[in-house]
């Protein structure tokens, strides 16, 4: 590959950019264990663990999240809306419990972007390539203020950006569409870079010139499967001055 045939690329944050990927994995694990632990209705309530953590949320919209892991395990709850507490045995209360837990997390330890991803984004604004991000996550913007990226990023479709133009979320394309377009860029002259198997297939679906699954646990073969064109451990493997693609 060569980054100069491209005309904009898209990260998705957590998992990609910044290690926060693992404190949403926490906060979602602590969440379902403490209502399963509780939980005394119909289906499936052994503990909430990691397989499940790949296979029904990660990469998705809070609330699909939560709506797919439930329907996984044949546990239905009512939708309740997003102005649930997350007190409440909803989907959508449930969603907000999670993501209390994760901005408990985010503000007493802040974050740190992965050393190997900042190589690559200094290494795309020398070649002048305008970036974005695309996330599931309402919390992108802070996540970004946080890592001190915010000034990289010419646009932020994060999980609040999608609900209000009513967007799909992943693995349905449109989310990466919209930023395609708010960076002035064709699908197809434009790089995805996903960690997250529903992210993977969602640039796949959106026909987008280069898809790259990054592997922080779900395995190479399963993201090339989901439609990945290249599979990378860190993104420093595609900095030119490490040995790797100009």
């Amino acid at each position: 590959m060569s980054w100069r045939r491209y005309d904009a690329v898209l990260f998705d944050l957590d998992g990609v950019v910044t290690p926060t990927a693992e404190v949403h994995m926490r906060a979602w694990s602590e969440m379902f264990n403490a209502f399963l632990s509780s939980y005394e209705g119909d289906g499936d309530s052994s503990p909430y663990t990691e397989v499940d953590y790949f296979a029904h949320v990660d990469g998705k919209p809070r609330y699909d999240g939560v709506r797919d892991f439930l329907s996984s395990r044949g546990i239905a709850l009512p939708e309740g809306t997003p102005a649930d507490p997350g007190t409440a045995d909803t989907v959508c209360g449930l969603g907000n419990r999670k993501n209390d837990a994760f901005n408990v997390v985010l503000d007493r330890d802040g974050v740190v972007a992965y050393p190997g991803s900042v190589r690559l984004l200094d290494h795309l604004a020398r070649l002048r390539l305008p970036l974005g991000v695309v996330s599931s996550s309402a919390n992108a913007p802070a996540v970004l203020e946080a890592a001190g990226l915010a000034d990289r990023f010419r646009t932020v479709v994060s999980g609040t950006v999608a609900h209000r133009l009513d967007l799909p979320g992943k693995p349905a394309p449109d989310t990466f569409l919209h930023a395609a377009q708010e960076l002035g860029a064709r699908a197809d002259r434009t790089v995805v870079l996903e960690d997250a198997v529903s992210g993977v297939q969602a640039g796949a679906a959106g026909g987008f010139g280069l898809v790259v699954g990054v592997d922080r646990g779900a395995g190479r073969q399963t993201l090339s499967a989901a439609g990945a064109d290249v599979v990378v451990s860190d993104l420093a493997e595609l900095v030119p001055d490490e040995g790797h693609p100009r």
